[in-house]
């Protein structure tokens, strides 16, 4: 299962839960990392590896966002995918397969990985654990989803000079999806049409 399809279908394992305690401190400025980006382009480089360390995947691509809820991830062929959200609903288009997805995008869906980095991040505590750790110009962030049936044990985000760097996802099997961000871009106007997807013709719909 690509690495993509993995983050989409990961949205109805994010069930929101009471409170806990959490990391006061690291919610504080993660929150204000986070919120300091009102738009955002990059490109980004994925690599997945097992829970022994063997490469699974590696690919490429393009992310753009706009708050709140904006997203489009389009990543390079030959495993061309392409994932974008209006804000209501999103797409997971798999253009080898001739398949979309559809989602409703709710507000638990802004708190999954694929989109936390677009979504409404004053909620973050609801859904996650947060602790961090400084290190020079490096700032790491831990998140652990507080559903215990979520299909991530942990993601892990990292900052370099108050910009985004780079991510990493580990599921209950140990496998890794590492995410480098380049290039990145922020508060730049954006073009409201790349959020917008139109399903081709003859394509397979699921809609979940």
């Amino acid at each position: 299962m690509g690495a993509l399809r993995m983050l989409l279908l990961a949205v109805m394992a994010f069930a929101v839960v009471p409170a806990q305690a959490d990391d006061a401190v690291a919610v504080a400025r993660l929150t204000a990392l986070l919120s300091q980006a009102q738009t955002l382009t990059a490109r980004f480089s994925q690599l997945t590896l097992d829970g022994s360390g063997t490469q699974l995947q590696e690919t490429a691509g393009e992310l753009s966002l706009k708050r709140p809820g904006l997203f489009r991830w389009h990543t390079d062929a030959p495993a061309e995918q392409m994932l974008v959200s209006n804000g209501q609903k999103v797409w997971l288009y798999d253009p080898d397969l001739n398949q979309v997805t559809i989602q409703v995008l709710d507000q638990r869906l802004t708190h999954t990985p694929a989109l936390l980095l677009s979504g409404d991040v004053s909620k973050i505590s609801e859904n996650f654990t947060v602790t961090h750790k400084e290190g020079g110009s490096v700032v790491d962030f831990i998140l652990k989803p507080k559903a215990k049936d979520s299909l991530f044990d942990n993601l892990r985000l990292s900052f370099r000079n108050g910009v985004i760097n780079d991510m990493q996802l580990v599921d209950s099997v140990g496998q890794r999806t590492n995410i480098l961000f380049l290039g990145v871009k922020m508060n730049e106007p954006l073009d409201a049409s790349q959020f917008s997807f139109q399903v081709p013709a003859g394509a397979d719909v699921i809609e979940q």
